[in-house]
């Protein structure tokens, strides 16, 4: 199982009030537990399918949202966005700067883990859709390159 599926788990565990989850997918499977004086029941949840990969450029799918174009770079995970590693820090990545694939866009802050967003492709940075310090949600987008 990915580490990245893993994190969601244990953030979706501390947003509930689930004290146990356990998930099955094919053989492998994993328990996620907090300590807790009081004996609870496992809740047990189904995989979710694996997402189908999109045939034309990833779009934002809310309604009436504006169409995102060239490459979309979201965040794997539930978190806090940061443009720089510290407040004195130049940002990682600004508009019309040229990255290559595997080059730090941002950081995701989630549970006091600095989490390193790198971009998946080469290419410009067309837009940055989110604002340094704001939460955000698992596969929002954060970036467009061209």
């Amino acid at each position: 199982m990915e580490i990245r599926k893993v994190k969601s788990l244990i953030e979706l565990l501390e947003a509930s009030g689930v004290d146990e989850l356990e998930i099955k997918e094919g053989e492998s499977s994993i328990r996620i537990s907090r300590h807790s004086k009081a004996p609870t029941a496992p809740v047990y949840m189904a995989a979710p399918a694996p997402a189908a990969e999109p045939s034309a450029p990833a779009v934002n799918e809310a309604p009436g949202a504006p169409r995102l174009n060239g490459t979309v770079v979201r965040s794997p995970m539930v978190g806090t966005f940061y443009r720089q590693a510290s407040p004195s820090s130049p940002a990682f990545a600004e508009i019309g700067q040229h990255v290559k694939k595997g080059d730090i866009l941002c950081i995701v802050e989630a549970m006091k883990m600095m989490n390193h967003i790198e971009a998946e492709t080469s290419g410009t940075i067309e837009s940055i859709l989110v604002e340094d310090g704001q939460p955000v949600e698992f596969d929002q987008p954060l970036f467009t390159l061209v």
